[in-house]
């Protein structure tokens, strides 16, 4: 590894999209890059083109449209390498993906310096009545650092027995409306996966950036609160954990010894 590479930064693109760059690889996670998803506005900054160029390898956790989006896939380089949950391919490969791997809980894949591990998620992978069933994915990856990316889950107790040396969890803690539905984590229920993870440091993903368009006046504190209400639970519950609230667009770097 050069010393260029030395280093592990974490960039909140917005909703369940992060950059992760580590050990010289670059991966992207659910791209959601749109200003426009049907009914929901981006409500944060634009997302730069050089968040989503020479990506070495996309992660997809599940095939809900705020999370598996075609029009955000089409962006990104169709050599790139996409990890995503097992019998999903085919939805990518007829759009000319060349390079898609179909994984399932247990699975690892091993990408530049980074092993990539495909994790269980207590969600539900149905899309629509006549769509695709498929399974939900998290994915822990693992070289210098430990990162543990859940996608979309609610609290499971073999959080407890993902890794015994968390550097860092990216944990969703809302989402795109006024309401979470089932298989989804709140402020608190994240706290809770703290106790679980027991990481050394905890980013707050899936939130303050999209809301249906005709809503914006309705509990607009939903795009600020949640990451908020997360630290103080942290506190609370497990207050050896560093929590760091970025912004979408926003970073987080942290130098490998």
């Amino acid at each position: 590894m050069n010393q260029d590479s030395a280093f592990l930064k974490i960039t909140y693109v917005g909703h369940a999209t992060v950059l992760l760059e580590m050990d010289g690889v670059r991966l992207l996670t659910d791209p959601l890059l749109r200003d426009w998803v049907f009914h929901l506005k981006r409500q944060s900054p634009k997302v730069a083109a050089s968040l989503y160029q020479d990506i070495d390898a996309v992660l997809i956790s599940h095939l809900h449209w705020d999370h598996f989006d075609i029009a955000s896939m089409k962006l990104l380089d169709r050599n790139v390498r996409v990890l995503m949950p097992l019998g999903a391919a085919g939805l990518l490969e007829r759009y000319g993906f060349r390079n898609v791997q179909e994984m399932q809980p247990g699975d690892t894949a091993q990408v530049g310096a980074l092993a990539v591990r495909a994790t269980y998620a207590q969600h539900e992978g149905r899309v629509l009545r006549r769509g695709p069933s498929s399974m939900c994915l998290g994915y822990l990856v693992e070289a210098s650092r430990v990162v543990y990316f859940p996608g979309d889950t609610d609290l499971f107790q073999g959080m407890a027995e993902l890794s015994a040396d968390l550097d860092l969890v990216l944990l969703p803690v809302w989402g795109w409306g006024p309401n979470l539905g089932p298989g989804h984590m709140d402020p608190r229920r994240a706290a809770e996966a703290l106790t679980l993870l027991r990481p050394r440091i905890a980013i707050p993903i899936h939130w303050g950036t999209f809301y249906p368009r005709w809503m914006g006046w309705l509990r607009p504190y939903l795009l600020s609160q949640p990451p908020q209400n997360f630290r103080q639970e942290a506190i609370r519950l497990m207050p050896q954990v560093e929590v760091h609230i970025l912004a979408p667009g926003g970073s987080f770097l942290i130098p490998v010894a």
